[in-house]
């Protein structure tokens, strides 16, 4: 099954795979999906929703193994204070699901920023915008594709 982000690409040229996996509602961590597509949890980014007091919506994107850093993310995206939306506002404003977001042919085009530590890599994966798939892609076409505006937003899991 292509998801508008897989249409995307492939509308743009860009080479991908896509990795499918087994969902465990109950389970939608980052880690886990990466021990099910066979990558590090370094390398597996989950997209997050927030708000900024002066961007308004907008995504951060870090690795699995991390978690997202507000205040790095607020100097980043030139906001005073950012937080993520509660779960309800999710699908309303982008049409995904916990598990299931993506930068990647959504609804809008939000801001997108990214931890620089995804440069690191030959390939990532992030979500497909579906919980079950992820694509793998090199890091310079997602950040070409999304707009994504690289930087230090995260930190290591407390």
């Amino acid at each position: 099954m292509k998801t508008n982000a897989a249409r995307l690409l492939d509308s743009l040229g860009i080479a991908y795979s896509l990795r499918d996996y087994d969902v465990d509602p109950d389970d939608l961590s980052a880690e886990t999906v990466a021990a099910k597509v066979g990558m590090p949890a370094e390398q597996v980014f989950k997209t997050l929703v927030a708000k900024g007091d002066r961007t308004g919506v907008l995504m951060a994107v870090v690795p699995g193994n991390a978690e997202l850093d507000l205040k790095a993310l607020a100097r980043l995206s030139g906001d005073r204070k950012v937080d993520t939306v509660p779960l309800k506002e999710l699908q309303p404003l982008t049409g995904y699901i916990r598990g299931g977001v993506t930068a990647l042919g959504g609804k809008k085009d939000y801001p997108v920023f990214v931890d620089e530590t995804l440069e690191l890599f030959d390939e990532v994966a992030v979500s497909a915008g579906v919980r079950g798939t992820q694509i793998v892609l090199a890091p310079a076409d997602y950040l070409r594709v999304t707009k994504g505006k690289p930087g230090p937003i995260s930190r290591p899991k407390a």
